[in-house]
């Protein structure tokens, strides 16, 4: 065998011993879940029953569900862009007093929690809220909305790192042989952001038709997505083989979206390495600047209104539902207070964290060295969609499949207090990997060589080369993955045991019961919850990461 192959092999098999660890963890905690849940819906008797799934899906109310999914997500999508391009052009591109704070204050709500931002929602257009005459309480309308709040900052972030590192010498080009400013935007500018907005698009679509929270909390069981339908089929009506057929469906749809976004990623990351100064604002810059402003008050509505109405009590100004957040609520409506489930929800997002942050590290490194053959570059590509996966399937399915699958030796989890915590790890880690992967691919490979040849070994060079370029994002990875842990709720609300609920889960119950003073509390815990996430985002933020454009 000559040296060039023995070569190739080596670096064949350190990748494989390196994917190993990580791909066993995918294939029992996500692959033999998503695998039991689907078999139980497929499988009649032992034997594949094709026919089953074809009548489930030739249901007339699946027809609608899957009407609705599509609708809703179209139009939340839709509103995120007319909203979200205006303020990326806004926040990247024009020199503003406190730009900063904006954009920290407009990435918030992509990772609230999505039972807080159902609730907020609830508040604000319920008959007693403040826009309670406008009649959307419990229709399309509020679910979209919801939808497009809680996405357009990604359209914000993945538009404006493209917008912000685009070369603005064609556009000044243009506008220097007569062309208008919407001439300059119409010609040059959109064709060369299309790659970052079709991906920002896609990435929106696919968290609005794979909302759960929000669509529970605004639509109940009248406007089910595919979403909350899985939810309402495994734990209402306990059809597994219709549950499975839409998890199917899902899971097939959402890997084209993934495998899109992922070429147009590729596409965005090489439009330009200039960086145009911010400019101050002129004249033609009004329309933009009078969207952002909408877009902030959009934003900050709903939440003024729900922490408003947590300070209303009984027609007056008051901190009772906090107060009441160290008892059970109403007629016993909890098994543990509010704030033992405010506990044991951080002390969950901590054990997520470290977990998300150490396989997506290990990852990262994986995926972004340097290939050195076509069979080492697939293999590489492969192992970082595989582990995007988890975006395409449904929380709900995963947090059922847990309780079927891992429930008997040698994987017998289903009362261990490490369920909860890798079920939320699973759900964060595709953000840690592109929040880690942009940044460790754009090192150049060169300063690894150079380090070799100086005799360092692989650990030396990782800490000489790559630690001190990537502590802000691993930073920021945690940061994110904390706070998507800390809301996550559609597996969590199948694994989460009554005696040890999250404080999503709390929440959810609260407004499920009736009583001024569950509702009460149920607003009270929405504040304390979004008030948590938020405080890490905008830590988060001052690290200047980007992160969830990154999608």
């Amino acid at each position: 065998m000559s040296a060039g192959r023995r070569a190739a092999t080596r670096r064949l098999l350190v990748l494989a011993g390196l994917s190993a660890g990580p791909l066993l963890v995918l294939g029992v905690f996500f692959g033999l879940p998503v695998a039991a849940m689907v078999s139980r819906g497929f499988l009649d008797d032992g034997s594949l029953d094709l026919g089953g799934v074809l009548e489930v899906l030739g249901r007339p109310r699946v027809h609608r569900v899957l009407a609705f999914t599509l609708g809703s997500a179209l139009a939340g999508t839709l509103l995120s862009l007319a909203l979200g391009l205006p303020a990326a052009y806004t926040l990247t591109r024009l020199r503003l007093p406190g730009r900063r704070v904006v954009r920290a204050a407009l990435l918030v709500p992509f990772v609230l929690p999505t039972v807080v931002v159902g609730v907020a929602f609830r508040q604000l257009l319920a008959d007693s809220g403040p826009l309670g005459g406008l009649g959307l309480d419990g229709t399309p309308v509020a679910i979209v909305l919801g939808l497009a709040f809680f996405n357009a900052a990604v359209v914000v972030r993945g538009v404006g790192a493209a917008w912000e590192s685009l070369d603005p010498r064609p556009a000044e080009a243009a506008a220097a042989l007569g062309a208008t400013p919407w001439q300059v935007l119409r010609t040059v500018t959109l064709p060369a952001l299309r790659p970052a907005i079709v991906s920002s698009a896609s990435v929106v679509f696919l968290f609005c038709a794979t909302a759960f929270g929000i669509v529970l909390t605004l639509g109940g069981v009248r406007y089910a997505t595919v979403e909350t339908e899985i939810y309402l089929l495994t734990t209402t009506l306990f059809d597994l083989q219709a549950a499975a057929a839409l998890s199917l469906l899902q899971l097939v749809v959402v890997a084209g979206l993934l495998l899109v976004t992922g070429r147009l990623r590729a596409t965005t990351t090489a439009l330009s390495r200039a960086v145009p100064r911010p400019r101050r604002p002129a004249a033609a810059d009004v329309p933009a600047l009078l969207v952002t402003g909408l877009l902030l008050v959009f934003v900050a509505t709903p939440l003024t209104a729900l922490v408003a109405g947590s300070l209303r009590v009984r027609g007056g100004w008051s901190l009772d539902n906090y107060r009441a957040l160290s008892g059970t609520g109403e007629d016993r409506a909890l098994l543990v207070p509010v704030t033992e489930a405010l506990t044991t929800s951080l002390r969950v997002a901590v054990d997520a964290t470290w977990m998300a942050l150490l396989l997506g590290l290990l990852l990262a490194v994986v995926v972004t060295r340097r290939s050195h053959g076509r069979t080492e570059r697939r293999l590489r590509s492969t192992v970082d969609a595989l582990f995007m996966l988890p975006l395409g399937v449904s929380a709900v399915t995963l947090g059922f499949g847990f309780l079927i699958a891992l429930d008997r030796p040698p994987v017998d989890l289903r009362d261990s207090p490490w369920l909860v915590p890798i079920a939320q790890a699973l759900v964060a880690l595709p953000l840690v990997l592109r929040t880690l992967v942009p940044v460790l691919a754009g090192i150049d490979d060169r300063q690894r060589q150079a380090a070799a040849s100086m005799g360092a070994g692989p650990l030396r060079t990782w800490l000489t080369v790559e630690a001190p370029v990537v502590w802000k994002p691993l930073l920021a990875a945690s940061g994110f993955a904390f706070a998507v842990s800390l809301g996550e709720f559609g597996a969590t609300s199948f694994l989460a045991r009554d005696e040890n609920p999250t404080l999503p889960v709390v929440i959810y119950r609260l407004i499920g019961h009736p009583g001024e003073m569950n509702y009460g509390m149920a607003l009270a815990a929405s504040v304390v919850l979004a008030a948590t996430t938020a405080l890490v985002v905008l830590a988060v933020e001052r690290l200047r990461v980007p992160s969830v454009g990154a999608f």
